[in-house]
């Protein structure tokens, strides 16, 4: 086990949130415009968005390899084909590297370079004094940020219930405030597979580090769909709180994911 240092003031960010915010607008638009289809509940309440991802879309077609014959067949690419195209890698679930480590993450397709956003923590947002013991119970994808807020990131047993059970509460008509496909084997989110970055060791040094990142009011509604964590509690009024993952060097196609599980803030 290995511990990571934090500056004092709990300043933790090797990104800008303006840059977390700004990658996650990005492949989020691009994941939106390649299942356009599918959004026409949401397209039909919102008209002058549905003018902006109509002009979006005619400008990814001359950009990319978008070669679908009209709008209703555009989902052309699998969602990890929209993270490739959009930021130059895929990141997936496999085996780890590590002996009885079990599922690991690998960048399985492209380059990462320094400095990037490469990968999200789904999972329940807890504050300090909301019930968890029960989902906590022989569970180790508990992560605890500075300020003492904890992430759920089990998509198995209680965990996954609570998650679901709150995700379909916090539903606005056609709209999801979340992304439930994290529980699953088939992402809508790719980024969404944090959970499963094994710790470093003395033998495999981090590559990555967690940094937390309060997603602001001004997030596109027709985006939360994509976001893959959900507060516990309804009647909260504050941001959603999102764990990210960033790249601390250049990473190659094939290696392995690995970052720091503790931090002691000085």
């Amino acid at each position: 086990r290995t511990l990571r240092y934090v500056p004092e003031g709990s300043e933790d960010k090797i990104i800008s949130d303006k840059d977390v915010f700004e990658t996650l607008l990005k492949i989020f638009k691009a994941l939106f415009i390649n299942d356009y289809s599918r959004q026409a509940h949401i397209l039909a309440l919102l008209p002058a968005i549905k003018c902006k991802y109509l002009e979006l879309q005619a400008v990814e077609k001359k950009q990319s390899k978008f070669n679908s014959r009209n709008h209703q067949n555009q989902h052309v690419f699998s969602p990890e084909e929209v993270l490739f195209n959009t930021l130059g890698f895929t990141v997936t679930r496999d085996r780890s590297s590590l002996v009885s480590a079990g599922t690991g993450v690998f960048i399985s397709k492209g380059f990462v370079p320094k400095g990037t956003l490469v990968s999200m923590y789904p999972g329940t947002v807890y504050r300090k004094h909301e019930p968890i013991f029960f989902q906590s119970l022989g569970n180790p994808f508990i992560f605890r940020c500075i300020d003492g807020i904890l992430i759920d990131g089990n998509d198995k047993g209680l965990s996954r219930s609570v998650y679901r059970s709150c995700s379909r509460r916090d539903q606005l008509g056609p709209f999801q405030m979340s992304d439930e496909s994290w529980l699953t084997a088939a992402l809508q989110n790719p980024l969404a597979v944090g959970q499963y970055v094994n710790n470093c060791s003395h033998e495999k040094a981090a590559n990555v580090c967690y940094q937390e990142f309060d997603v602001p009011g001004c997030f596109p509604v027709e985006l939360k769909q994509y976001l893959p964590n959900i507060l516990y509690s309804h009647d909260i009024e504050s941001h959603l709180r999102c764990v990210v993952l960033v790249t601390l060097r250049d990473i190659k196609q094939g290696e392995e994911l690995f970052s720091n599980y503790y931090t002691v803030v000085n």
